[in-house]
C-alpha cells in the first residue's frame, strides 16, 4: 500500500488511481512542452460489473451493479467506458494536456433522451464530457516527484535512462 499499511483492495484501487493521475501530470510537466504530446487522465464512470470487486462477498458483487444502475444511476457499462476512452484519445476537444476528464451524467437522476438523440442525466451513463478538478493528493508536486522517482527505480532504470525534456524537474 502507498501508506505502508496492510493490503486492502478498495484502498489499493484508490492509491493506484492517484498514482496513475500523478504519473500523467508528471508526464505533462516533464514532456508536454518539448513534445506537444497531450497527457490526460479520465474517470469513465462506475463500471460496477468488472472483476474489481472480486474480493467482495458474492451478495455484494450481485447487488452493487444493480444498486448503481437502478438506485444511484451512476452505472456505466464497459462498452460506454470504452467509447469514452476513445473520445479522450481522438476528440479534438480533448487535445488539452494535464486534464482529468469526466462526464456529467447527473448521478441520482432518471435518464432522459434529449431531442437531439443524446442521453442526459442517468448518473454515470450519458452526459457530456468536462474537465474535472484533480484532488489535492494528485496535485501534490513533492509527492508526485517522489512517486515518479520510485517508479523509475522500480522499473530498474535511472534518471539518465529517461528521455530528456525541455522542462527541468
Amino acid at each position: 500500500m502507498a501508506d505502508g499499511k496492510p493490503f486492502f483492495g478498495a484502498k489499493a484501487y484508490k492509491d493506484s488511481k492517484v498514482c496513475n493521475m500523478m504519473t500523467v501530470s508528471e508526464l505533462h510537466r516533464r514532456y508536454h512542452a518539448s513534445t506537444g504530446i497531450s497527457f490526460s487522465s479520465m474517470y469513465p464512470g462506475c463500471i460496477a460489473d468488472t472483476p474489481l470487486f472480486r474480493e467482495k462477498r458474492p451478495w455484494f458483487r450481485k447487488a452493487f451493479p444493480w444498486f448503481m444502475k437502478y438506485v444511484t444511476g451512476g452505472y456505466v457499462g464497459m462498452e460506454e467506458a470504452g467509447v469514452r476512452l476513445a473520445q479522450v484519445v481522438d476528440d479534438a476537444q480533448c487535445a488539452k494536456s494535464d486534464v482529468y476528464w469526466s462526464w456529467n451524467g447527473g448521478a441520482q437522476q432518471v435518464g432522459r433522451w434529449s431531442e437531439d438523440g443524446k442521453p442526459k442525466g442517468a448518473g454515470g451513463s450519458g452526459g457530456e464530457i468536462f474537465e474535472n478538478e484533480q484532488s489535492d493528493a494528485v496535485k501534490d508536486r513533492d509527492v508526485a516527484m517522489k512517486m515518479w522517482d520510485l517508479s523509475v527505480q522500480a522499473c530498474g532504470m535511472k534518471g539518465s535512462d529517461l528521455p530528456k525534456a525541455a522542462a527541468s524537474p
